[in-house]
C-alpha cells in the first residue's frame, strides 16, 4: 500500500456525508493545492519538431490556458517511446535531451501560479497482443525514463494514459489484450502490466511525486471493459501507489460511442461519463477528475455535487481559454465549442479551433 498522501482528497469525507466542492472553491490533491476545480484535460497538439521538442507556441498556448483560470494542466500526450514512422507532432519524453524544452513549458504555467502535470502515454493497439517478452520490459522501463524526465523537467507530477487505446489501457482491456500469458487473460494478468509499471515509475520517482491516472472506465465495443469491471480496476488503483484519477472511456476513438464525441449540442448530452464516474466514486476515496463533454456551467456544478473532486475540460478550453475566468466572474456563458472535432482531426496542422478561427 502506498503512503497516505497517495489517496488525500475530499472524496472519502463525502462518503461520512461531508459538504460537496463548489466550482471555485480551493481543492487539493495529495501535495498538490489547487485554486478552483476545472482542470485542462490533456490532448495533443500536434506542434513538436520531429524530435518530440515544443516550440515556442506551445509553451505560450500552455501559459495562455494559466492566464485563462484553469485551476490545473494536464499537459498533451507525452510519449514514453519515439513514434514509429511518420512524426506527427507529439511531445516527446523518451530521451533526457528533451527535458529543457519540457522544463520551458512548466516554467510558463508556474509563471501564472498554476500547477501543471504531464500526461505520459504510448501508442498501444493493436500489437499489445504480439509484443515479447523483452518488448514489456522495454515499455516497462520506458514509462519509468519518462517518469525521471518528467520530474527533473519541473512538472508537478505525472498522468499514466490509461485510456483510448494507449499501451496501459490495452493492457486492461480484454478486447484489446488477447494474450494468454500472465500478461492476459484473467483481470488479474490484465492488471499485472499496469502493476509492474507504477512499481517502476515509483522507483525512479520516489514515494511522493504525484503519480495519476488516466482510466478508461469503460471500452464501448463487445468483448471490453463494462463499467463495473472499470470500477474493479479503479477500486485497485491507491494500493499500487496511483494518487488520483481522470475518468473518461473508449479504447479507440470512435467519436460516436467513445471519448471525443461529436455533436453536443444539449445540456442532455454534456458529462458522457457521468454514470461510470458514479460506480468509480463508489469503488474508491481517491480524488477523481471526470471529463466527457461538459459545455455548461451548471452540469460541471452538478458533476462535482454528485462527487466529483474536479471536471476537466479539452475542447472548450481550444475553442476559449478564457472560459474559466469567465465563468468566475459569475457568466453562465455556454461554452463556445460546437464539438465538430476539426481541432483532433486536422493532425498535420498546431492544434486550434477551426470553427472560431477557419482561416490561417
Amino acid at each position: 500500500m502506498g503512503p497516505p498522501e497517495w489517496g488525500v482528497g475530499r472524496a472519502h469525507r463525502r462518503k461520512g456525508g461531508g459538504k460537496m466542492a463548489s466550482l471555485f472553491e480551493l481543492g487539493r490533491v495529495g501535495r498538490l493545492e489547487v485554486e478552483n476545480r476545472l482542470v485542462r484535460s490533456a490532448t495533443c497538439e500536434w506542434m513538436c519538431d520531429a524530435e518530440g521538442r515544443p516550440p515556442r507556441q506551445l509553451i505560450d498556448l500552455y501559459a495562455g490556458l494559466a492566464q485563462g483560470g484553469v485551476g490545473l494542466i494536464i499537459a498533451s500526450c507525452a510519449l514514453a517511446t519515439r513514434p514509429p514512422g511518420p512524426w506527427m507532432g507529439h511531445l516527446g519524453i523518451y530521451t533526457d535531451s528533451q527535458v529543457d524544452r519540457l522544463r520551458a513549458i512548466g516554467a510558463a504555467v508556474h509563471a501564472q501560479g498554476v500547477p501543471i502535470v504531464v500526461q505520459i502515454g504510448m501508442r498501444g493497439m493493436p500489437p499489445v497482443t504480439d509484443m515479447t517478452e523483452a518488448e514489456i520490459a522495454g515499455a516497462i522501463v520506458a514509462y519509468g525514463q519518462a517518469a525521471r524526465r518528467a520530474q527533473s523537467a519541473g512538472f508537478d507530477g505525472l498522468q499514466l494514459h490509461g485510456a483510448h487505446g494507449n499501451l496501459i489501457s490495452c493492457f486492461l482491456s480484454p478486447y484489446a489484450n488477447r494474450r494468454s500469458d500472465r500478461w492476459g487473460g484473467s483481470a488479474d494478468s490484465r492488471f499485472s502490466f499496469l502493476v509492474a509499471v507504477c512499481a517502476e515509475v515509483r522507483g525512479q520517482v520516489g514515494a511522493d511525486f504525484p503519480v495519476w491516472i488516466k482510466l478508461a472506465s469503460q471500452d464501448f465495443v463487445a468483448g471490453g471493459l463494462t463499467p463495473e469491471e472499470g470500477a474493479a480496476i479503479a477500486a485497485r488503483l491507491a494500493g499500487i501507489g496511483i494518487g488520483a484519477i481522470e475518468i473518461s472511456g473508449g479504447v479507440g476513438g470512435d467519436e460516436r460511442i467513445g471519448n471525443e464525441r461529436a455533436g453536443i449540442r444539449h445540456v442532455a448530452d454534456e458529462g458522457y461519463f457521468r454514470e461510470n464516474a458514479q460506480l468509480v466514486r463508489r469503488a474508491t476515496d481517491l480524488p477523481l477528475m471526470l471529463v466527457g463533454g461538459f459545455r455548461t456551467r451548471a452540469v460541471v456544478a452538478q458533476a462535482l455535487d454528485e462527487g466529483m473532486d474536479f471536471v476537466s475540460l479539452s475542447r472548450p478550453l481550444i475553442n476559449d481559454p478564457e472560459l474559466p475566468n469567465k465563468w468566475r466572474r459569475g457568466s453562465e456563458e455556454r461554452a463556445g465549442c460546437i464539438s465538430c472535432n476539426l481541432c483532433l482531426k486536422n493532425r498535420d496542422r498546431p492544434l486550434r479551433c477551426w470553427h472560431k478561427y477557419p482561416e490561417g
